[in-house]
């Protein structure tokens, strides 16, 4: 049975509503993840939980400028300064847990530096990047959704786990704990505001966008469990 999403999409016929649905079966598959469920029975490797530690690093740096151009196409006023605040609590809050993991991992910042950025995080970033900068604003928006929600819903259904190791305890204290869930509500609401008003063309091509960028999610955590490099 698909998992519902624990924030949002609870209106039958809402725009979310309708979105979750174009992503149950990729959201069932990523929480199922050997890398996610490694997280909570202590079964992964330190070394792969570094990887994925390093290639967010990397792939945050993009998210934070891909949120800022949103912010920029925003509708209103109120829009643009909810996601040029989500861009600067990237590096507050975000990149501040990676100030507390990568000395737990054994890793400095310079290290992290040094890690090549994985094709997949190339393959993502790039796409984030060429979506809202070549779309219009609900493009963005639904190309920059699912690593809220996904996240989010992630962090909600590792946090009734649990973990036995604290460093992933605290990664999934971060995702699934309230204060990031209300980040997230915000946003879902607002592309519940926005749905309804788009034309038919219109939204499937932000749908489109909304399951590419939910398909990358679960490439990330497997990129990471892989130890995926560059083949030649």
């Amino acid at each position: 049975m698909p998992v519902a999403p624990r924030i949002g999409a609870h209106e039958p016929g809402s725009w979310t509503s309708r979105l979750w649905a174009d992503i149950a079966a990729i959201f069932d598959a990523t929480v199922a993840h050997p890398f996610l469920t490694g997280l909570t029975d202590g079964s992964l490797p330190r070394d792969v939980f570094a990887e994925y530690v390093a290639q967010d690093v990397h792939y945050l740096r993009t998210y934070s400028r891909a949120l800022a151009v949103v912010a920029a196409k925003a509708p209103t006023l109120a829009d643009t300064a909810m996601f040029a605040r989500h861009a600067a609590e990237v590096f507050d809050v975000e990149l501040s847990l990676h100030g507390e993991l990568l000395p737990a991992l054994g890793l400095s910042a310079e290290a992290v530096d040094a890690v090549p950025v994985s094709p997949t995080t190339q393959a993502y970033t790039s796409y984030l990047l060429a979506t809202v900068y070549g779309g219009s604003f609900v493009d963005g928006l639904a190309a920059v959704l699912p690593c809220y929600w996904i996240y989010a819903e992630v962090g909600a259904a590792l946090l009734t786990r649990g973990s036995v190791d604290e460093r992933y305890q605290r990664w999934i204290d971060s995702y699934g704990g309230d204060e990031f869930a209300a980040t997230v509500t915000e946003v879902l609401r607002l592309a519940d505001r926005i749905g309804p008003t788009l034309t038919a063309a219109d939204e499937a091509a932000a749908r489109a966008h909304f399951v590419t960028t939910s398909r990358y999610e679960w490439m990330f955590f497997d990129a990471a469990y892989r130890r995926e490099c560059w083949p030649v």
